[in-house]
């Protein structure tokens, strides 16, 4: 290829002309995906969504000679589109929600090293899109690459149009049924705004230890039962378990066979969460706020264990999970007792199965052997990636060796979660044997914080805390277990639990006010109708805590036909 000095204004030129093309077609790739994915789009925010942000590109690409300078511009925008288009791989639609956002911020580094080997042909896609034409700019930034006048001049024009349509079109988009939200429906202006509104707020987060110093349950212990002085609570919180791939709720494999034999247990096969996200889940779970309250309450309200020790109970809480940063994090600061596994594990890089929390309770109910003893343990249940959450004891269900984030492998993916199941089973088994030996009266409540895609449907959805939800995140064993000195000086609790078997469940509104009521606390905004172990429990309306923080109706949450078919199914409300 001919050119000339690199000081004279046609340094490259036919060069310098691809790339001021390419760089919007390029960048606009994200758009046209969204446009074919979004079904709540318009056919005038379609079309915004791409003559806008087109228009704009190339008038940017088209406005002076230097294009390598102005490629080197846009990385940031093609990072966000890069993340945007592994999104779409993963969940098939939407955008990259500030949960998402949220999501990079609280995960720790061992979790994201195992979901991105298992993202090879995604990652290796916006490479093979934006890596060469990154290099092209620092190439053409080097060499002084200069667009032609007459192809800078055609450029304009070209994007004066397309800056027309989508002006026309932005204008009529806000007539459309429904209306128009560009900041939830125009790439990337909606993704710039949701990373600020995540980082808004993380640093609300961050301030609630202040924030929330004050709050006060005003709870009491008013369990005048004696035998109940050296009563036990625990609560688990489950890890990414699907309901209906626990045989306790009808699942065809046998994935809990000690949890099914096990006595005075209570399995709720109707329960659903009000998120798909840890950060909300767990938090939902864990204080008294409804989804509609959350966002507003959040980051000011106490949670369970702050109720539990105003009423007098020695506290604890047993991790093996990693530090987040999160609301959970903080909860779990203000318990008496505090282990996380990791901090003694990660310097070895090991893996440590849920049985280990067994052990660890244990230990310390033989260091506390009177008082009343309150304990949450978080369980690493069976967070991708599956294979490294059980052990050969129980890998009941092959071949599973190949784990790799591909539809093509869903069969070898659900054999290693379903072994991952059977660890649950195992673990919960191990904690409830602990609390029997003790033979102190004690009350264990386990809920999943939510389920988890296993590419299930023609949707080829992966993993969970996607934008908007599907069945398989969202429906969620819980189950409540009573030791026999429990239940025979509570007979009350256990027959209402069974009253409230196959009732519809909401388990971000139930674990508080259940755990609450069974202990025999009083507490100003103990709700007994959301209480599984009371006579008067109502079934709740299904509420979803979206990616705003808005509690809408769950029916509007972002569910498929396909969806609300399986709750249907299974006789889940959806109303």
């Amino acid at each position: 290829m001919k050119h000339s000095d690199p000081m004279t204004k046609n340094t490259y030129p036919r060069v310098a002309a691809v790339l001021m093309w390419l760089l919007p077609l390029l960048l606009i790739v994200p758009n046209v995906a969204l446009d074919i994915t979004e079904m709540s789009y318009s056919a005038w925010a379609r079309i915004t969504n791409v003559f806008l942000p087109l228009g704009l590109y190339l008038l940017a690409a088209a406005w002076g000679p230097r294009i390598g300078r102005k490629i080197l511009f846009f990385i940031p925008v093609m990072v966000l589109c890069a993340f945007q288009i592994v999104l779409l791989f993963l969940y098939g639609e939407s955008i990259i929600a500030i949960d998402m956002f949220l999501n990079v911020l609280t995960t720790n580094v061992h979790e994201a090293g195992e979901l991105l080997i298992n993202l090879g042909p995604a990652i290796l896609t916006v490479l093979a899109l934006y890596l060469p034409l990154i290099f092209a700019g620092i190439w053409a930034a080097a060499r002084g690459a200069r667009i032609p006048a007459r192809v800078m001049a055609l450029g304009r024009r070209v994007s004066v149009l397309a800056l027309l349509i989508g002006l026309v079109s932005f204008g009529l988009a806000f007539t459309s049924p429904g209306g128009y939200r560009p900041l939830r429906q125009l790439f990337p202006a909606n993704v710039v705004s949701n990373m600020f509104s995540a980082v808004d707020r993380s640093a609300i987060s961050s301030a609630y230890p202040e924030a929330s110093a004050s709050y006060r349950f005003n709870a009491l212990d008013a369990d005048s039962i004696a035998a109940d002085s050296a009563q036990i609570v625990v609560v688990v919180i489950g890890e990414t378990s699907r309901s209906n791939h626990w045989s306790l709720g009808g699942y065809g494999r046998p994935t809990t066979p000690r949890l099914s034999s096990c006595s005075n247990l209570v399995f709720f096969p109707k329960a659903l969460s009000e998120s798909n996200t840890t950060h909300k889940s767990v938090p939902l779970m864990l204080s008294h706020l409804t989804a509609s309250e959350f966002g507003d309450s959040a980051y000011v309200a106490g949670s369970i264990v702050d109720a539990f020790n105003e009423a007098g109970y020695s506290t604890a809480w047993i991790s093996n999970q990693a530090h987040n940063h999160s609301l959970i994090d903080y909860y779990s600061q203000r318990a008496g007792h505090m282990e996380y596994i990791c901090d003694d594990t990660i310097p070895h890089n090991e893996t440590v199965q849920d049985t280990e929390l067994a052990l660890r309770l244990g230990k310390l109910i033989e260091a506390k052997p009177t008082g009343k003893l309150f304990v949450v343990l978080h369980t690493y249940g069976s967070h991708f990636n599956y294979k490294e959450r059980y052990t050969a004891e129980d890998t009941r269900f092959t071949p599973d060796d190949d784990v790799s984030a591909n539809s093509a492998n869903r069969d070898q993916l659900v054999n290693a979660y379903d072994n991952s199941v059977l660890a649950t089973d195992r673990a919960l088994d191990s904690i409830i044997e602990v609390l029997r030996r003790s033979s102190r009266p004690s009350v264990l409540v386990y809920a999943s914080d939510h389920g988890e895609d296993i590419f299930d449907d023609s949707r080829n959805r992966f993993l969970h805390a996607s934008p908007s939800p599907t069945y398989y995140q969202i429906h969620v064993p819980m189950l409540v277990w009573l030791s026999d000195s429990y239940a025979s000086v509570h007979p009350d609790c256990l027959a209402a639990l069974e009253a409230n078997r196959n009732k519809n469940v909401s388990s971000s509104e139930s674990m508080f006010h259940t755990v609450a009521s069974l202990a025999g606390i009083s507490v100003p905004v103990l709700d007994q109708s959301l209480a599984l172990s009371s006579r008067s429990y109502r079934e709740p309306e299904r509420r979803y805590l979206n990616d705003y923080d808005e509690s809408v109706p769950l029916k509007d949450s972002g569910l498929h036909p396909e969806d609300f078919d399986k709750l249907n199914e299974r006789h889940i409300s959806i109303d």
